[in-house]
């Protein structure tokens, strides 16, 4: 068992790096980034929302942020793009930081509903300042790579975005093994015992709202690099934060894999019934079910229910106490 489970990471990165020479074609090797950029985001949204039980609708945020960010620091300042990326997150984060200080405060669908009002401002922002951002007609960012073909282009940013999700994956083991993931895991079994014993709730809930930004704000700068177009009515949308919170919920919050195989279902779902209903809205009423479903019938996610967390690195079942025993003196 041991042997399988130090064998199974290595697997999966093998597959993932030759995935681009072994479709047939370039839209697969799209649809492949597409789905590996959502995994890296559902797996950062799984540092703030798995740890703690925060349930975040309005990362899509800093996703927008972090795309017109980079965009804007390249057009606007002729910023190369590899220092736009970094520069922009960082300023996100610390955006993020901020807002984390006031969004935390509240819990439960408080804390919902301050995510989504947090999506629809900076939605509002992005078309009403049309002399920055170009307003609803949205902002045309030059591609970093200019002598690749399209296709070649989705193979490039297929690798960025498969560095990301590395990243991600990194950071969410490394926090689920410190003191600081156990102060975060104390904080979702019984915040107010946790705090009562000398936790720094706050500032670990702040933290960790900030730490899963980052990572998003990264994706979405990778994003407009790539599409080199940004709608601001689609990168501020409310249906990419339900979408990390679908895919990390399908595949479960306690596990390192679970966003990544949540992800892996639902964004080559999601490519497939856009083909097939063509620009409905019906398959967006079908991502609102399943994650009804989902939080009805499967709430610890696939990984929970049929591997018993033995496919990897997880989050171990322990009593608020013993949490709490990790993290006070």
């Amino acid at each position: 068992m041991r042997i399988a489970s130090r064998a199974f990471p290595l697997l999966i990165a093998a597959l993932a790096l030759g995935y681009p020479w072994l479709v047939p074609n370039y839209y697969l090797v799209y649809a492949g980034a597409l789905t590996v950029m959502y995994a890296a985001m559902a797996t950062s949204w799984n540092l703030l929302g798995g740890f703690t039980g925060y349930v975040s609708l309005g990362h899509s945020a800093f996703f927008g942020l972090g795309a017109y960010g980079t965009g804007l620091l390249v057009t606007r300042l002729d910023v190369p793009w590899a220092v736009a990326l970094p520069v922009s997150a960082a300023l996100v984060t610390a955006l993020a930081a901020g807002v984390g200080v006031a969004a935390v405060r509240v819990r439960g669908a408080s804390f919902v509903i301050v995510s989504i009002a947090l999506v629809s401002m900076t939605n509002l922002v992005a078309q009403g300042w049309r002399s920055l951002t170009g307003g609803s007609s949205g902002l045309q960012v030059p591609s970093p790579f200019p002598g690749l073909h399209r296709g070649q282009t989705h193979m490039a940013f297929f690798y960025l975005f498969l560095a990301l999700l590395a990243l991600a994956l990194l950071t969410w083991w490394y926090v689920s093994r410190s003191r600081f993931g156990a102060g975060l895991l104390a904080i979702r079994e019984d915040e107010d015992k946790a705090e009562s014993l000398g936790v720094p709730t706050a500032a670990y809930k702040v933290t960790a709202f900030a730490l899963s930004a980052l990572f998003v704000a990264l994706a979405g700068g990778l994003y407009a690099l790539w599409f080199g177009s940004l709608d601001p009515i689609f990168v501020f949308s409310i249906l990419i934060g339900s979408n990390m919170v679908l895919m990390s919920l399908l595949g479960g919050v306690r596990h390192l894999y679970g966003p990544l195989l949540g992800a892996l279902i639902v964004a080559p779902a999601g490519e497939y019934f856009l083909i097939a209903l063509g620009e409905t809205q019906i398959h967006l009423t079908a991502t609102g079910l399943v994650l009804i479903l989902v939080v009805l019938f499967m709430p610890d996610g696939i990984l929970a229910r049929f591997t018993r967390r033995r496919a990897g690195p997880s989050i171990p079942d322990r009593s608020a106490g013993e949490r709490l025993h990790e993290v006070t003196p």
